[in-house]
């Protein structure tokens, strides 16, 4: 193992003076150890720190300053917790989280740094190589670029209703890679994109723009404006090149449109484009989640995803129906230390809901994430690695069904995964069904709930889905005090902000500020939610020290609402 690799961040105070003491001295430096010198611990974030994982490094040591000795006042701090969530995921991913290792000292301390370097060494050697740098790529198209145009040649698809019933019905062509299409201009592979989603049916109207969320929270951002520069041959301009991270892909546009322009579909591909050519992304949260998921497109990775399960919750290992969670634990770890949201309990309350019902589902000890932000984000590369391997462990089980919480792993397993090619050979099922079809056989009710309720719609169920009466049916079974309806709703529901990770600015948080508003002027005093997401963004916006105490709310999940309050009669 003389060949792996260890990653030492080395605050330029303290540290490493006592660094270069070494250097100086000769000393016997585990020479597996890059040094990288850094302003301060405090400035590594926890998308930094995985990163090194994801490129394959062995060992990562963040090295700073005493508590008290920082010259920026919290950046010792600030390290610690940035090192206990990363050291939090890399155990949920099974990676071993002492692979991260986190430790301060002075500029005298030469001595006490040398040992621990040479410890952490011997400590890699018995854990092994990161199974991310062994892990072999699966045999997947460098590229795939976009989708073929036969939409626009089916007949009696001509009016935009019908162009919008049969992309939701029909899967979509083959998609051409750099294998089929290496003579490909770019232009040639945008016009093709654009045939596919019609683009070309744009009339103008500009009902797209007067309905977009961000283009209302005030933002420079027109989805007719970007339609028309691409179609104009401007589509490396710096305003599209902005503007294709910033949409949301919510679907209002798309939704408006007379003419069915699939917009949503068009910016994924697009994307993907993009980042086909090496283009830089606008991720949130320096790109940590889609980091997380391309570490999980690696074959060798064992994640030890159920952990944590209940004592209360009965699965059975050889249920032909499979409970697949998504990665609500990952969330929980990366934002306990700011938004102290607990997504889990979304999961949790599925289960306990089939449990209700008899229905012992299925777990997948080493479940990865579905891929849903890979997909979105643009890099469909490494979502179709991450597809195939969950395709690939269901089957191995013999799954029938696969039931979910999530409406983003629902739409992809159900919709994407067919669409990008991935056969599935099983029926995927979201829990809000199941739960209607359970609960209408009859002998359940619930307890009734003292609180006012409304809801917040998830822009993949309600509009991309076109599911938007699923989740109130089970709401008009409850009984709560009240519930009032916000004034966007349903298929003309506002996104919560934000949609796989990517162009998170201040007219998203705007957006978020304005559906808080609209929230609290039903008089209600819980905000239900049907995506672990929408919980996320919507916390985050109460975190706001300005706004935060007008903004507050309660929210909670309708999994966990109904499993608090459902019986048998």
């Amino acid at each position: 193992m003389d060949n792996f690799n260890i990653i030492m961040f080395v605050c330029n105070w303290g540290p490493h003076a006592a660094f270069q003491a070494l250097q100086d001295a000769g000393s016997d430096i585990p020479p597996q150890v890059r040094m990288v010198r850094i302003p301060c611990t405090g400035r590594i974030s926890k998308s930094l720190l995985f990163k090194a994982f994801e490129m394959g490094a062995d060992g990562v040591a963040l090295v700073g300053c005493e508590p008290g000795s920082c010259r920026y006042g919290t950046g010792t701090a600030s390290a610690e917790l940035n090192v206990d969530d990363t050291r939090g995921i890399l155990e949920l991913l099974g990676l071993n989280q002492t692979r991260l290792r986190w430790a301060t000292f002075l500029p005298e301390q030469s001595g006490e740094l040398l040992g621990f370097l040479q410890d952490f060494q011997q400590d890699l050697r018995a854990i092994g190589r990161n199974p991310v740098h062994l892990a072999a790529k699966a045999d997947v198209p460098r590229q795939v670029l976009v989708r073929g145009s036969e939409y626009g040649s089916v007949a009696g698809a001509d009016s935009a209703s019908a162009r919008k019933d049969l992309t939701r019905s029909a899967g979509p062509p083959t998609l051409p890679t750099e294998s089929t299409d290496s003579g490909s201009t770019r232009s040639d592979v945008t016009r093709q994109l654009m045939a596919s989603h019609d683009v070309y049916a744009c009339q103008d109207c500009g009902k797209c723009s007067s309905a977009c969320p961000l283009t209302l929270s005030g933002k420079s951002f027109s989805p007719r404006a970007m339609a028309n520069a691409i179609i104009a041959g401007a589509s490396d301009s710096p305003a599209v090149a902005e503007d294709v991270w910033s949409c949301l892909t919510c679907g209002l546009c798309y939704d408006r449109c007379p003419s069915a322009v699939d917009f949503p579909e068009f910016i994924r591909d697009f994307r993907n484009i993009l980042r086909a050519e090496g283009k830089p992304g606008s991720e949130a949260h320096g790109g940590f989640f889609q980091s997380l998921m391309r570490t999980m497109a690696a074959p060798a990775v064992k994640t030890r995803r159920w952990r944590d399960l209940p004592q209360d919750i009965q699965v059975d290992p050889h249920s032909k129906v499979l409970f697949f969670g998504g990665c609500a634990p990952y969330f929980d770890i990366f934002f306990r230390h700011h938004l102290g949201v607990n997504t889990r309990a979304i999961l949790f309350d599925s289960l306990r809901l089939l449990n209700f019902f008899d229905i012992h589902p299925a777990l997948m000890a080493e479940e990865r994430c579905c891929g849903h932000d890979l997909l979105w984000s643009g890099d469909r590369e490494n979502y179709i690695r991450l597809a195939r391997l969950n395709v690939d462990a269901m089957q191995s089980l013999g799954i029938e069904e696969v039931v979910t919480a999530c409406p983003e792993c629902h739409r992809t397993l159900a919709h994407d995964y067919p669409q990008q090619g991935i056969e599935v050979g099983f029926k995927v099922t979201h829990i809000y069904d199941l739960l209607e079809r359970e609960i209408d056989k009859g002998a359940v009710g619930f307890n009734k709930l003292n609180r006012k309720v409304t809801f917040q719609d998830p822009c993949r169920l309600s509009r991309l889905e076109d599911r938007a009466d699923l989740p109130r049916k089970l709401l008009h079974r409850l009984q709560p005090k009240g519930f009032e309806e916000m004034r966007d709703r349903g298929r003309s529901a506002l996104c919560c902000g934000n949609c796989a990770w990517v162009g998170c600015d201040t007219y998203s948080k705007a957006l978020q500020v304005k559906r808080l508003r609209q929230a609290h002027e039903t008089g209600s005093d819980l905000l239900i939610t049907a995506c672990p997401k929408c919980q996320i963004h919507l916390r985050c916006a109460m975190e706001d020290p300005f706004l935060g105490k007008e903004l507050a709310m309660e929210m909670m999940d309708l999994t966990s609402v109904m499993a608090k309050t459902i019986r048998w009669e």
